[in-house]
């Protein structure tokens, strides 16, 4: 099983990164690489923030929570970004169980169709939770 120090050493290896570049990527010395590279010590948040955007990949696979580089969701986030309320109901909604296999149809539609299930299961949420008064 592959280890945050493991990953972060080959992401930065596929960058072409040295520890001291990656360092002045992250405006950290190089010690802290090097930490990190060994085990030694864990980023703080906002490093892990860094590292995924810098390598293109999510926190939850850097931290090895994940074999999937890039958050599934992405796309979905991505098209309802521009909806403030849709986008805080998709992160809401998105961690139930029970529709997580919508989850994953949805995240193969275009831009338009996504827009319109979302806005469609936030219309039937709000409609259940004003009939029981929820």
């Amino acid at each position: 099983m592959a280890t945050f120090s493991q990953r972060l050493e080959d992401e930065r290896k596929k960058r072409g990164l040295t520890q001291r570049g990656l360092a002045l990527e992250l405006k950290v010395p190089v010690s802290e690489v090097v930490f990190y590279e060994l085990g030694d010590k864990k980023p703080d948040v906002d490093t892990l923030n860094k590292l995924a955007d810098l390598f293109n990949v999510s926190i939850d696979y850097l931290l090895c929570r994940s074999n999937q580089r890039q958050d599934p969701n992405l796309h979905v986030k991505e098209v309802l970004s521009k909806d403030p309320v849709l986008h805080e109901f998709w992160e809401e909604i998105s961690r139930r169980e029970d529709l997580q296999l919508l989850f994953k149809q949805t995240r193969n539609l275009d831009a338009e169709s996504i827009y319109k299930v979302i806005e469609i299961i936030k219309t039937i949420e709000d409609e259940e939770r004003i009939r029981y008064g929820g």
